[in-house]
């Protein structure tokens, strides 16, 4: 090959490798920014989160659309143990069928039997039961009232980015350290020291706390009663190395690819 001929061939390797070099670089750091695109909820470090009352102890409160199951009884709930008489086996059937759902809608108002609509939300199973009971003496002679929350669930992010899971209220004291247990723990990337909850309030205003629950001081914290439609968000850690390994490693690759070719083509020429 002719002297001069050679020399353009080595100038555009040089070129062409200069090119591949700035578009790796590039591509480098374009791949950066997806680098923990699965931590959510960030917040500033002068962010102002809601403070914790002396309310947040308090049993489990009826709220917006709750779904209830009321039953009804006269006599203090005479009919609910007198299984020894005669009609033992009719009296259980009808223990089994008497309980209704009934939903309460986004006016904390709910629909019920003679009574017609009238305002639960707010109130804790014992305060409705109560209040019923009030109500219903109207119409029974000593009326005995139970009252179930049917659809309670909190959502909780352990810190894993994608182990979201639905935890369902079965007791109307379940604390955030039991729902956080019922989701299987910590993720292994979870940050104790950023357990976010996030909830509504009676006016609707999406209340946010922040706690800590790496040391036993935070231990006051875990014993906050979940409520209805709650969602615990455990911050992950960064994971930069693993993360931007995986996002580098095609480019590595291609990077390889390129440079062989380039080194062929040399050779060859």
């Amino acid at each position: 090959m002719p002297r001069r001929d050679r020399y353009f061939c080595a100038h555009m390797t040089r070129n062409l490798t200069r090119t591949w070099t700035h578009s790796i670089l590039v591509a480098l750091l374009l791949t950066g920014c997806t680098i923990n695109r699965d931590i959510m909820f960030k917040t500033p470090r002068d962010y102002k989160f809601d403070q914790v009352t002396d309310s947040v102890k308090a049993n489990l409160k009826l709220q917006r659309n709750d779904m209830i199951q009321f039953r009804l009884f006269a006599n203090d709930g005479f009919k609910m143990i007198d299984l020894v008489s005669e009609g033992a086996t009719r009296d259980v059937t009808f223990l089994q069928r008497s309980a209704f759902s009934y939903f309460i809608d986004a006016d904390g108002l709910v629909k019920l039997p003679l009574l017609g609509r009238v305002e639960l939300a707010g109130m804790t199973l014992r305060e409705a039961e109560t209040f019923l009971e009030e109500k219903y003496t109207t119409y029974y002679n000593r009326p005995f009232v139970q009252v179930i929350v049917s659809n309670r669930r909190v959502v909780v992010f352990p810190g894993g980015g994608g182990d979201a899971k639905v935890v369902q209220l079965e007791n109307s004291n379940t604390s955030l350290l039991e729902v956080i247990g019922l989701a299987g723990g910590l993720n292994k990337r979870g940050n104790a020291h950023k357990v976010k909850v996030f909830r509504y309030d009676r006016s609707g205003k999406r209340l946010i706390y922040e706690f800590d629950l790496s040391d036993i001081s935070g231990l006051k914290y875990a014993d906050m009663v979940m409520q209805g439609d709650d969602v615990v968000y455990v911050q992950p850690n960064p994971d930069i190395a693993t993360e931007a390994l995986q996002d580098i490693l095609p480019v590595i690759t291609l990077l390889t690819s390129v440079l062989l070719v380039l080194s062929v083509t040399r050779n060859l020429q």
